[in-house]
């Protein structure tokens, strides 16, 4: 599967996408955020992040396949 990644996880992961091999153990957004803590600790830090399937923001419960399009959104401040 292929993560996009935006602002500061892109910073913490080291590039504007990431490649995550599909398997078992990451069969929903819960699980995906699980896999990216793990993996980028330093993503712990963030206040919060979201994670979109297809063009609209996820819940924990919502399933990924390897086709779908996935992006990790960090928190946005500004005015």
């Amino acid at each position: 599967m292929n993560i996009l990644l935006f602002g500061i996880a892109r910073e913490i992961v080291g590039g504007d996408s990431l490649k995550v091999e599909s398997n078992n153990e990451i069969g929903n957004v819960k699980q995906l955020k699980s896999y990216l803590t793990n993996n980028y600790p330093k993503l712990n830090k963030l206040s919060s992040f979201a994670i979109a399937v297809n063009n609209k923001y996820a819940q924990e419960e919502t399933a990924i396949g390897s086709s779908d399009e996935v992006a990790l959104i960090p928190p946005v401040s500004g005015g």
